[in-house]
Order: structure tokens, then C-alpha cells, then sequence
């Protein structure tokens, strides 16, 4: 039958059982997952930042806009550190640099601008 572990016997952590392979696999997917997220921050905060510079936003509209991209770029520095901590800096290094790389926001892309009349029910 099986057998009762106390707290001061030592875990084997080289036993290969049938979960072992998903275990092993799982960080890349959580990996990627990160850097998907540290993606998704990045389109943000460029096509926020060319809407804050677009001049077409009121005074208290870019104020708002402006604290929106300080939070979106403390998440995204909180994102670079929870990959470096999880899964090293070299990934973390990695994964910054390759986003940025790879994120291309169109020239011709802006955010739609809300207006006074907008109705957050609208579908």
C-alpha cells in the first residue's frame, strides 16, 4: 500500500511518474504566456502614448491619458520582473528585447476617441 511521509523525510525529486512530463513542459507554456501578456502591454502603451501626442485630446482627456500610460508602463516593468524572477533574467532579457522587436503598432492605427455622448452599453 502506500506510504506515510513525514515532514523530515526527503522528497525524491527525481521520481519520473505520469505528471512529470506536463510538469516539465508547463513553464514554457507559462513562459510564453508572459511574454505574450508583456505583448499585449506593449501594443498599449505605444498606441496610447500616439494618442496622448495626437494633440486631438482635451486638457483634463490627456491628464487622464497620461496617468492610464503610467500605470500601463509600471504593469509592464512589473511584468519584466515577474518573468526575471520566475524564469530567470536572461528570459527576462530576452522576452523584453524580442517584444520589442516584434511589436509594430500601423502608422495609421489610433485608438478610438471616446466622447461624452459615448454609452458604455453601446454593443
Amino acid at each position: 500500500m502506500g506510504e506515510i511521509m513525514t515532514l523530515t523525510q526527503s522528497i525524491e525529486i527525481a521520481f519520473e511518474g505520469p505528471a512529470s512530463r506536463y510538469v516539465r513542459e508547463r513553464p514554457r507554456t507559462s513562459l510564453s504566456d508572459a511574454v505574450e501578456q508583456l505583448a499585449g502591454l506593449r501594443f498599449s502603451i505605444v498606441l496610447s502614448a500616439r494618442q496622448e501626442s495626437s494633440g486631438v485630446l482635451t486638457a483634463p482627456a490627456r491628464a487622464e491619458l497620461r496617468d492610464e500610460l503610467r500605470r500601463l508602463r509600471s504593469r509592464y516593468s512589473d511584468k519584466i520582473d515577474e518573468i526575471a524572477m520566475n524564469y530567470g533574467v536572461q528570459a527576462a532579457i530576452d522576452a523584453k528585447e524580442g517584444v520589442e522587436r516584434e511589436v509594430v503598432v500601423p502608422k495609421t492605427m489610433m485608438p478610438p476617441v471616446k466622447t461624452k455622448y459615448d454609452s458604455p452599453y453601446e454593443i
